[in-house]
């Protein structure tokens, strides 16, 4: 028999229980803001939410021409009502198939839009399947530490978990798999595991505000996200060409730290700049006649500090024109005129 403890002071056996519809009445009434934030968040986004599983040939030399395997899995979400996904590029990195299962359980092959391992991200798509509930998608420019954020994904295979947590920190910087930085990075304690790289990052509107992309294993608590902001830039040109335009100028550098005379000599408004150890043969630095052993201390009037700093200012918009590039070369400084021209990358399949 169950036993029950009551605190009013009645007697238990002329106290009958709740009506279900008034007991279910209580229980909501008395769930408290933030228990009403993440249910509704969730409910929100939770139908746009997919789990991934990408599959790859593995072949032996006793059977080269082995079937796929499942190698990996992650998540994703619908941001548009055609079937367009929004996931991690480490996600489908070398998938020979990629498989979607939806909330309802339904599974469909998806094919490569284009994906951009720089900034971790990549577009993928179901055909031909209709009633799909795209995500909203919100602005993260607007975010504030301590706000409310949802994470909702399939960590370890179990689809449609959500965890919820705050803002912990804005405008972090996180190392790509390529090695260039992704910059405006949401940090959060929202609690990720692997499978949830490629699911939304929510507030309380429901709106999505990052993507899920890493975690430090070592640690607690401290969970990344891509801001959507990025996110929207990068799968609108993998979205037009499969791919994300950058430019380069073709230089090996290293990160220096300045003499005070130097600074002082030159009227230097930062203290590091980048030395340059190598340079391409018939590249953008080659023909703009700059040399090894120059120092960097400036583009196009922008203070650079390290080449982190310089991959920054070589965006799409600089492919193929003529930029003012300062140098420190001895005794002088200098302005050479370089025109960046655009990274070789790799292109969706």
């Amino acid at each position: 028999m169950d036993s029950f403890f009551f605190l009013s002071g009645k007697n238990p056996s002329k106290t009958l229980p709740a009506e279900p519809e008034k007991q279910t009445a209580v229980e909501e009434e008395r769930l408290d803001a933030y228990s009403n934030a993440v249910i509704a968040a969730s409910e929100i986004v939770s139908p746009s939410v997919v789990k991934i599983d990408v599959f790859q040939k593995i072949p032996s030399p006793w059977n080269p021409s082995a079937a796929p395997q499942k190698t990996g899995s992650g998540s994703g979400f619908f941001f548009t009502p055609d079937g367009f996904i929004l996931t991690n590029s480490h996600v489908v990195l070398n998938a020979h198939e990629i498989e979607v299962s939806l909330l309802d359980g339904q599974s469909y092959k998806a094919r490569l839009i284009g994906e951009d391992p720089d900034s971790d991200l990549a577009v993928i798509r179901i055909d031909d399947v209709s009633g799909l509930k795209p995500a909203l998608l919100g602005v993260s420019q607007n975010l504030r530490v301590g706000q409310l954020v949802v994470a909702i994904g399939s960590p370890l295979g179990f689809q449609t978990t959500v965890t919820a947590g705050v803002v912990s920190a804005l405008g972090r910087s996180l190392r790509s798999q390529s090695g260039r930085l992704i910059d405006s990075v949401i940090q959060t304690d929202a609690a990720l595991n692997p499978g949830n790289s490629g699911g939304p990052l929510v507030n309380a509107r429901g709106e999505v505000v990052g993507v899920n992309t890493a975690t430090i294993p070592s640690a607690q608590g401290l969970c990344f996200a891509i801001a959507i902001d990025t996110a929207k830039r990068v799968a609108s040109q993998l979205m037009k060409h499969g791919k994300v335009r950058r430019s380069f100028i073709g230089i090996a550098g290293q990160n220096i730290n300045l003499s005070r005379n130097m600074v002082r000599y030159f009227h230097l408004p930062v203290e590091k700049a980048i030395l340059v150890v190598g340079i391409e043969p018939d590249g953008p630095a080659q023909k703009a006649s700059l040399q090894e052993g120059d120092v960097i201390v400036a583009f196009e009037n922008h203070p650079v500090e390290n080449m982190d700093d310089l991959h920054r200012l070589l965006g799409d918009e600089k492919v193929g024109v003529e930029s003012v590039l300062s140098v420190i070369r001895k005794s002088n400084k200098l302005n050479l005129k370089v025109t960046p021209v655009e990274t070789i990358q790799r292109v969706s399949r």
